[in-house]
């Protein structure tokens, strides 16, 4: 699939702010499932942009406004090309080379937890709390023929908290920890994103928080007036596959329809645009988001 995606941020203030230094993290990563394969970014006011990696491997752009500036816009216009998530036949062949006891086993290992140890620990969005273990634990990890596979562990999990917790915009807000969730049983993808997490490193299985894009515009009756965003999963490492998708709040598996900007612990190491100014602190934010399919 070949996806066209605008993404358009802007602050505006009440006084005029000087000394703005920020961070954006909206490049596509190139990988075995999609390729970037044009990007524009834009500032406004005009400033220079420093390009790095962060400890992650994600795309970073720097830049700094420091002339007195009442708004601050940045645009993002990228084209990428995806592919279609592997089939249940395509992993199944993967982990007959090795058996769920031996999966499972080799999790609890000294060489697995030194290999994933930022994705093992626990975070300030992703805490191991009691509640956190009980909801992990009702999902068995076993059935009457011996261990289930971690693989199939992993979908339960996911089905588990699509299921059970409501979808709201209104119930929580970028500050939510993951075992905030269980008194309103609502919230958002990121919010299902950092339990999943936190349910996983509760069962040693490493996993990482991703950041992207979920093109859902042909599933909207053809209307193009739905409010877009952007979106946020889950990849786990599964012995004998590696990190595979997981999207605890759709259905569709995580395939052509996606687009990864990057990864990290938790939403914190992964924020698309932050940074710090001088002045106010009454501001207004904006963010637009149009993802659409351009394929020939």
């Amino acid at each position: 699939m070949k996806l066209s995606i605008s993404h358009v941020t802007q602050y505006e203030y009440a006084e005029a702010v000087t000394d703005s230094v920020n961070e954006i993290r909206l490049t596509p990563s190139t990988n075995e499932r999609q390729s970037c394969y044009q990007q524009a970014i834009s500032v406004e006011p005009n400033a220079s942009l420093f390009t790095y990696e962060d400890y992650f491997g994600n795309r970073v752009h720097a830049f700094s406004v420091n002339g007195p500036h009442k708004k601050l816009t940045i645009r993002t216009n990228m084209t990428v090309v995806t592919k279609q998530a592997p089939t249940s036949e395509e992993r199944a062949q993967y982990l007959r080379k090795r058996s769920p006891e031996q999966a499972w086993s080799w999790l609890q290992t000294e060489d697995a937890a030194n290999r994933f140890t930022e994705f093992l620990l626990t975070t300030e969005y992703t805490a191991v709390t009691s509640e956190v273990e009980i909801f992990a634990g009702e999902i068995s990890d076993t059935e009457e023929n011996g261990k289930v596979s971690v693989l199939d562990w992993l979908n339960a999990l996911s089905t588990k908290i699509r299921t059970e917790f409501v979808y709201d915009p209104e119930a929580t807000d970028v500050k939510t920890k993951a075992s905030d969730m269980f008194l309103s049983k609502r919230g958002v993808c990121q919010d299902f994103a950092h339990l999943m997490i936190a349910s996983c490193r509760a069962f040693l299985i490493p996993s990482r928080y991703v950041s992207g894009y979920h093109f859902v515009g042909d599933l909207q009756g053809g209307s193009a007036d739905f409010e877009q965003a952007s979106h946020a999963w889950v990849e786990a490492f599964v012995p004998g596959l590696g990190w595979c998708s997981f999207d605890p709040t759709n259905v569709d598996p995580v395939g052509e329809r996606y687009v990864k900007l990057g990864h990290g612990r938790d939403y914190k190491d992964i924020v698309p645009v932050k940074g710090v100014y001088r002045g106010t602190g009454e501001q207004l934010l904006h963010v637009s988001v149009d993802v659409r399919n351009v394929e020939d």
